[in-house]
């Protein structure tokens, strides 16, 4: 098992590449929940405004 995680002295590229990618993902999930929110809100705003 310790040698599957060392991966060859590249482990803690490895390791932090899948971190850095799964960062990005989670970070990406966030903007885009805030982004559809604010959609949401301007489409609420723009059907209330209209006659």
């Amino acid at each position: 098992m310790t040698d599957f995680l060392h991966m060859g002295g590249y482990g803690w590229f490895v390791w932090g590449s899948y971190g850095v990618a799964a960062l990005a993902l989670a970070l990406e999930l966030v903007a885009l929940r805030q982004r559809r929110r604010n959609a949401l809100a301007q489409a609420r705003e723009a059907g209330q405004a209209a006659p």
